[in-house]
């Protein structure tokens, strides 16, 4: 899945226009409830003000406070040159955000386009672990060799089982690959498990949630 998959688009973005003040900014964040703003100047992209950028010019501006509120967002806009382009892989974004709420998304013209949040990506990582639905979580090892996931596959077939996700890692040594899949709960858990088991897979641990 690409960032453009995940973005949200410029029509539904909160954006600040460049030349609108610091206080501005702060009663958008606020009103909203949010920790960061795209700042636009017109329809190009300028940078991104958020609550601690805001926080830590302050302290180290040694202004007063009202002084220091009405000066313009894009004195203090950070992340002018760091930016997506929606073309990369949603997953990699992640380390980016890890400590940042959002990044900007711009055309080959560097004009804003849409932001991705932290929150988009980690919601699509819950989804890809299939955290909004309950069932049964099995985790599991398994040789690295062609065809294992094949193999899971059609033993889930036959015991109808329907799989809410499943999940790869692997192994140190590189021929083990660990595998955490989540499957609908049935009564016929306990075979499925022990067919997993029959079939070379070796089971790990098995919860609800």
């Amino acid at each position: 899945m690409f960032v453009k998959s995940v973005m949200m688009p410029k029509h539904l973005s909160l954006t600040i226009d460049r030349n609108q003040t610091v206080q501005e900014a702060l009663n958008t964040l606020e009103e909203h409830g949010i920790d960061g703003l795209p700042v636009l100047d017109g329809e190009k992209y300028f940078g991104i003000i958020t609550r601690y950028n805001i926080y830590e010019y302050f302290f180290e501006s040694g202004m007063k406070k009202e002084e220091f509120l009405q000066i313009k967002s894009g004195e203090i806009a950070t992340h002018k040159d760091i930016y997506l382009t929606g073309n990369e892989i949603f997953e990699n974004t992640l380390l980016s955000l890890k400590d940042f709420p959002l990044l900007a998304v711009l055309d080959e013209n560097q004009m804003f386009m849409g932001i991705v949040t932290r929150f988009d990506v980690l919601e699509q990582f819950q989804s890809a672990f299939g955290m909004n639905k309950k069932g049964v979580r099995i985790a599991f090892t398994a040789h690295e060799t062609e065809g294992r996931i094949a193999r899971l596959s059609e033993i889930a077939k036959q015991f109808h089982e329907h799989i809410i996700s499943i999940v790869t890692f692997d192994e140190t040594d590189k021929l083990i690959r660990r595998i955490v899949m989540k499957i609908e709960k049935k009564d016929n858990i306990n075979k499925f498990i022990q067919k997993l088991e029959n079939s070379g897979f070796r089971v790990l641990d098995v919860k609800e949630d």
